[in-house]
């Protein structure tokens, strides 16, 4: 009995032994496996003091964003992680925007610096060959001329300059000069000039000239201020744009899905793609709603782009514009004898000249007709490229970046970059596995079903709204300059007032829109047509918008034309 005893007894303390083997055995691997080493050395690389995490898992039950349990985060880890989940997201779309901005910000800059080269080449041209061809009779009158380039710099730097009204004006200085120097033996009054002048539609002294290069300049100096300025809108728009407001949410839900990978000891595990998708498109809800408005403004600015290239062609119009203003002069010249006998028998008979001014012949006064350029002798072209190959490069980049704003998840999810491509290896929100809930559709409206992010899709982000009005704005005045026409904004209330077919600017704007905080740019337009009928009705034009009815005149049509856009 007592043997049997003992060798129970000896069993037990085998038994016990054994077990007592095995736990230590497990708390040993217990111990290596909760090492967090591997989050230390991480935690290092991102810039952190190492000496803030634990070297063994702790208890989770502090923290608020990542799943408790075991952790190797503790409560000022997670704070510094949810700090640089914001920092990074707002790299990730900086970068991810950096070359579309970088086109706007570097073609904006060179379709400027090859419009106003052009300008003062043209200058140029006309002044050394006009100087040569009428010597000091030129000279004498070149103000004229320094005018015309003048005010068409000025047009295109945004100052409000009505280019049909600026160009008449120009015609009509012309002949009252020309028509003294052709008729020197006889004195004229101003009131006798302005008589002069009056006479000038029926007359048609300059031939033809004047209405083709009217017609010409306008359509084309219009369409390159509104292609220009729409290169500045699209560069502050995406400048704005990229600047992302990052709510708490989603940072809330950046955090989750970049770092606590880090608190569940897994720091080299990447987030899943879909995961990735749905996190981002809450994030970046508000940016994919600015998308269409972002395509119809990119399809103005390359209907736009194909007038330039065509019949609105700036270059076409500027280069040879001393000689077209030469055969105008040669014409009146031919025609001066008639010029100058209806004129006499509409505004009378002038005095003649005082004594020792002798009667000069016609063919002393312009006795050379002017000689152009040859291909050879032409300066060189403006900013060392060509309208056509400038405007075909900006097209190129334009086209690729349409849907750019709702394809930004797509491009910061991209598979490699940062999640991975493994669906069965990559963090969950949880842990390591298949992500299952499906990725909700882009816009703001579609994130109340979004699993990831906690979106309020009440409030719409307000400056994304301002870019979406600054867009419409802008694709609205490219839609009338693809016609030949300036926008133009009347505001019934502004009695007596008028503007010409300028930006709306005051005088020394430059070519950059300026916006009013994030407003968009209002900019008035050609009136021509207008102004005639105000004044043969007897009502004045107004200028200077108010911002309430630029608002109406927009959302109201809009709607009908962009559907006819669409």
């Amino acid at each position: 009995m007592y043997a049997m005893w003992k060798l129970q007894l000896a069993s037990c303390s085998s038994l016990w032994m054994l077990m007592l083997m095995l736990m230590l055995s497990s708390a040993a691997a217990d111990s290596k496996a909760r090492s967090c080493s591997e989050v230390r050395q991480a935690y290092n690389l991102k810039g952190f003091s190492r000496v803030s995490v634990p070297h063994q898992e702790i208890s989770g039950e502090h923290l608020r964003i990542c799943p408790r349990g075991h952790t190797c985060c503790t409560s000022e880890m997670e704070d510094r992680l949810h700090q640089q989940s914001k920092v990074e997201f707002e790299t990730l779309v900086e970068q991810s925007s950096q070359s579309m901005r970088t086109t706007f910000v570097s073609r904006h800059k060179k379709f400027d610096e090859f419009f106003l080269e052009l300008l003062d080449n043209s200058e140029k041209s006309l002044n050394r060959m006009f100087t040569q061809t009428y010597g000091k009779l030129y000279m004498q009158n070149s103000e004229v001329f320094q005018d015309l380039f003048t005010e068409l710099k000025r047009y295109y730097t945004g100052g409000n300059v009505n280019l049909e009204e600026m160009l008449n004006d120009f015609w009509s200085r012309l002949l009252e000069r020309m028509f003294q120097l052709l008729n020197s033996q006889y004195h004229f009054t101003d009131e006798y000039l302005e008589c002069v002048s009056k006479y000038a539609d029926q007359l048609k002294p300059f031939g033809d000239v004047p209405r083709k290069l009217k017609a010409q300049v306008t359509r084309a100096f219009i369409a390159a201020r509104t292609f220009v300025q729409g290169l500045m809108v699209g560069r502050e728009v995406a400048s704005r744009v990229a600047k992302v407001n990052v709510a708490p949410a989603c940072v809330k839900a950046l955090t989750k899905m970049l770092y606590c990978p880090y608190c569940r000891n897994m720091p080299g595990l990447k987030p899943c793609h879909n995961y990735c998708h749905n996190v981002m498109r809450g994030c970046l809800a508000n940016q994919a709603d600015l998308d269409p408005e972002w395509n119809f403004f990119i399809d103005a600015m390359l209907l736009v782009a194909d007038r330039l290239e065509g019949p609105f062609n700036i270059e076409a119009v500027i280069e040879p514009i001393d000689i077209k203003i030469s055969d105008a002069i040669m014409t009146m010249q031919d025609n001066s004898m008639q010029v100058s006998a209806r004129v006499f028998q509409g505004c009378g008979q002038p005095k003649p000249a005082g004594m020792g001014r002798s009667a000069r012949g016609i063919s002393d006064v312009f006795n050379t007709r002017f000689r152009p350029y040859t291909p050879e002798e032409r300066p060189t072209t403006a900013a060392g490229t060509s309208l056509e190959r400038l405007v075909s490069d900006i097209k190129v980049k334009l086209k690729q970046s349409k849907r750019f704003w709702s394809n930004l998840p797509d491009e910061i999810c991209s598979t490699g970059k940062l999640t991975e491509p493994d669906d069965e290896q990559c963090w969950n929100s949880h842990t390591k596995g298949r992500y299952f809930p499906e990725v909700v559709k882009e816009g703001l409206t579609n994130q109340i079903n979004n699993p990831e992010v906690d979106v309020d899709i009440t409030r719409p982000d307000t400056l994304i709204r301002q870019q979406i009005m600054a867009l419409r704005v802008m694709t609205n005045k490219l839609k009338n300059a693809y016609n030949g026409n300036d926008i133009y904004f009347q505001d019934s209330s502004d009695e007596g007032s008028s503007s010409g077919s300028g930006s709306g600017c005051s005088d020394g704007c430059t070519t950059e829109i300026v916006f009013i905080g994030t407003e968009a740019p209002v900019i008035a337009a050609d009136r021509s047509n207008e102004r005639a009928a105000a004044a043969a009705a007897g009502k004045p034009l107004s200028c200077g918008p108010s911002l309430l009815l630029v608002v109406l005149s927009l959302t109201l049509p809009l709607a009908v034309m962009q559907t006819q856009w669409r």
